[in-house]
């Protein structure tokens, strides 16, 4: 997957290299390399984080306790 992330970087990296304005090539790198490769990182990684608090414990444990509202709440 990296290898991936990595080709992605540098087709980004070309394309705001090619561009006219340096304002242009830093906001083609930002805007079509950086922004779409950290969503979807994020994205892709939601499962391992998930995976990993839930191997920690940080999870709720999916039990509703609902002791203390009451019947108006």
């Amino acid at each position: 997957m990296y290898i991936i992330a990595i080709a992605w970087l540098y087709v980004a990296l070309l394309a705001a290299l090619a561009d006219t304005t340096v304002v242009g090539g830093v906001l083609t790198f930002v805007f079509w390399g950086l922004a779409p490769l950290a969503l979807f990182l994020w994205l892709i990684g939601t499962p391992a984080r998930r995976r990993g608090a839930a191997r920690r414990g940080d999870e709720d444990t999916g039990t509703k306790d609902r002791a203390d509202s009451d019947r108006d709440q």
